[in-house]
């Protein structure tokens, strides 16, 4: 198993079969070997800096019903929310007083696209020095030719899975694979810095639909790779499925930064939910990149993808101070600049 870790780290690649033993036979002295590499790749592109980004929330409505989702079109038990032109302003505001210089604006997908381009437009005339981040979804081609036109550098949209039939088990019908990752290939030929990524431990995943994902992500070469564990919503039809492993979750955390020296790699908000470490062990793994949410206080637990989510302590924009002491101690520091893909 270490000979395979020590090629990975060498060549940034394995063979599909190489791969299947190391996701399926791999224990607990292996994944502190993985993340050991991982952690001193991640060292040589960023040094001891982590990347933080303030999360804005913009919306939980969603014409979408995926079967995993807490803000799925089905689940009439929560209150929908949608901000404001002025209210993410002022979030960005209050978010470039603190030091960010990265927004992330997410949403559910909706219809709102004109409100979205202005917002962007507003967003790059008051603050020229900032990254701005989108995720919100599926769109059409000349969506997202405006979205880049408007100001908007970067886009969030993981494929979740590259196997159509597992795709079928986590989308109704009405979804499909082959428009996910056309609005991918869109966004990079756009000229987004383009990020995709994977649900760990989804229902009905297997070792041959992560080798699957691996290798797309090989092929696509993404800028930013979001990688978190499974996590269940009450509302929804899985809502008795087990969480994703966290452990798994590291291990392909270390995977995709030997492979991807350079990438950009949150530790995400479901790893910090599962695990009271989870954004430290992340980081630990190979992650470089954090996502504090600045979102407004009063509308944080309405956009519930998932049980339980963290959006306060570390995970919020006010707790920046306490995110940079716990940070400190694993030998950390934050980096308030905008952090763009560097492919030196």
């Amino acid at each position: 198993m270490r000979s395979l870790i020590e090629r990975l780290h060498r060549e940034h690649t394995l063979a599909p079969d190489e791969f299947r033993i190391l996701l399926s036979q791999y224990n607990d002295k292996d994944l502190s070997y993985i993340n050991a590499f991982a952690r001193e790749v991640s060292h040589a592109s960023f040094g001891n800096r982590i990347f933080i980004r303030g999360l804005i929330e913009v919306g939980n409505r969603c014409k979408n019903d995926c079967y995993y989702c807490g803000i799925r079109r089905s689940n009439h038990l929560i209150e929908r929310y949608h901000l404001d032109e002025e209210t993410i302003l002022a979030c960005c505001r209050h978010g470039y007083e603190l030091g960010f210089r990265t927004f992330v604006l997410q949403g559910g997908e909706m219809n709102d696209d004109e409100m979205i381009i202005r917002t962007v437009s507003s967003i790059r005339k008051e603050f020229p020095d900032v990254a701005i981040t989108l995720s919100l979804g599926e769109k059409e081609t000349s969506v997202y030719e405006r979205f880049f036109q408007a100001g908007a550098n970067r886009y969030l949209l993981r494929h979740e899975t590259h196997n159509e039939l597992h795709y079928r088990k986590l989308h109704p019908e009405a979804m499909s694979l082959s428009n996910r990752l056309r609005c991918l290939a869109d966004l990079k030929r756009i000229g987004f810095q383009t990020g995709t990524g994977i649900m760990v431990g989804s229902p009905y995943q297997t070792i041959d639909n992560l080798i699957e994902d691996i290798l797309y992500i090989e092929n696509f070469q993404p800028e930013m790779i979001g990688i978190g564990p499974f996590l269940p919503h009450h509302d929804t039809p899985f809502a008795m499925m087990p969480s994703g492993s966290l452990n798994q979750t590291l291990l392909l955390l270390s995977i995709f930064r030997l492979m991807h020296p350079h990438a950009l790699i949150p530790s995400t908000t479901a790893l910090a939910t599962l695990s009271p470490e989870g954004r430290e062990k992340g980081i630990l793994a190979g992650a470089n990149v954090v996502m504090p949410n600045l979102s407004p206080v009063i509308q944080r637990s309405k956009y519930s993808l998932y049980d339980n989510k963290a959006s306060l302590g570390a995970e919020a924009a006010e707790g920046l101070l306490l995110l940079e002491q716990r940070l400190k101690v694993i030998g950390y520091v934050i980096d308030k600049g905008r952090g763009d893909y560097n492919a030196y």
